[in-house]
């Protein structure tokens, strides 16, 4: 996962297109691949941006001292 996946709101609104299709009828299997490859990609992206959150998170310890939780878990 080292590369950062960039999602779109054009990969979204594609995303959201082919799962109300697949309520109404079976998807191709190019459309279920395709759709398998958003879903990745918006999941690495989701993390990256919820890891990237983490990183900037210090915490305030009982004696006073500063943790960034981005130096505690390396």
């Amino acid at each position: 996962m080292s590369e950062q996946a960039i999602v779109t709101d054009i990969d979204i609104a594609r995303i959201n297109e082919l799962y109300k299709k697949s309520k109404i009828s079976e998807l191709t299997p190019e459309e279920k691949e395709e759709q398998a490859d958003l879903r990745k990609r918006y999941i690495q992206s989701v993390r990256a941006n919820l890891k990237g959150m983490l990183n900037n998170i210090s915490i305030k310890e009982p004696d006073g001292s500063i943790t960034h939780l981005s130096e505690k878990h390396k």
